[in-house]
């Protein structure tokens, strides 16, 4: 299963002319072929004027039709999800290979717990929870990917070189001989604040996605438990699949929030030429 809300966003952008789309159909592109054969056999513009004709019937009509919409969209669907698919399988090869032996042994584990399920309860389909694990699964690398970068991004800020130039700053605005000068450093004093506040900030989302990560493959080792000594399909509870999504979305969300303060003073110090202030892969 693909992202769902990686979809959502994305068909939410998604504003296909379906005009040109059924202009690039290849049952319309033989047709107009057709014609074109049939003018240059017959030597008569009679086989072009009724393509020409047929044409703009074909464009004023087939577009709008809700079915072929439906099409367009499913296509849409279909790509977006092997290309969301293609970028984690590419990001996944980037990991180191720890990270990469857990992120292949959850999708072992994934896989064994709806082999599982099947055998036990002899069922031909997954419940939706279960086939909800490919997204649980995603959300898994997805987190891995910002907990490791967001290591490498602590391990590269220099926060000594942050306090200095906080407390250069302090005693420039306090020596300020105007006011201009004086509000300068002033903000400069604030910035650099949230900068150290900022630290705090990623270390406990460095802690969060740590735990996140953690839950996520405690659920899979729960789950398949569960599935192994169940008496009965009823036993399965949606209540564990819920709260673990409510998790891992509120998870998501925090780290939205703290990486625009932090990109926000990481340009800010690109700007001022406080390089030694950003990390290395930033600079």
């Amino acid at each position: 299963m693909a992202d769902l809300a990686t979809y959502q966003k994305s068909m939410e952008k998604f504003s296909t002319s379906y005009a040109k789309q059924a202009l690039a159909e290849p049952l319309n592109f033989w047709g107009l072929a057709g014609f074109a054969i049939a003018a240059a056999y017959t030597m008569s513009v009679i086989p072009l004027l009724v393509a020409l004709v047929a044409e703009i019937a074909y464009l004023l009509i087939v577009p709008n039709l809700p079915a072929y919409r439906q099409i367009v969209q499913k296509r849409e669907k279909e790509r977006l999800f092997h290309l969301n698919k293609a970028s984690r399988e590419k990001l996944i090869k980037t990991f180191t290979p720890r990270e990469r032996e857990a992120v292949e042994y959850l999708r072992w584990l994934k896989e064994k717990i709806q082999d599982n399920y099947r055998k036990f309860t002899g069922a031909k389909s997954l419940p939706s929870n279960l086939t909800a694990l490919e997204q649980r699964w995603e959300d898994f690398v997805d987190l891995l990917d910002v907990y490791r970068r967001r290591k490498q991004h602590l391990k590269s800020i220099n926060r000594q070189a942050v306090h200095n130039q906080l407390s250069q700053a302090y005693r420039a605005a306090e020596s300020s001989e105007d006011d201009k000068t004086r509000r300068i450093q002033q903000t400069n004093v604030e910035i650099l604040k949230r900068r150290v506040a900022s630290f705090d900030e990623i270390e406990r989302s460095v802690k969060l996605v740590e735990g996140q990560l953690q839950s996520i493959e405690n659920f899979f080792s729960y789950l398949n438990d569960e599935i192994v000594t169940m008496s009965a399909p009823e036993k399965f509870s949606l209540l564990d699949f819920e709260q673990l999504s409510d998790s891992i979305a509120m998870t998501k969300q925090m780290l939205d929030q703290t990486a625009d303060d932090v990109g926000a003073l990481d340009a800010y110090n690109r700007e001022m030429g406080n390089y030694e202030l950003l990390p290395e892969v930033n600079r």
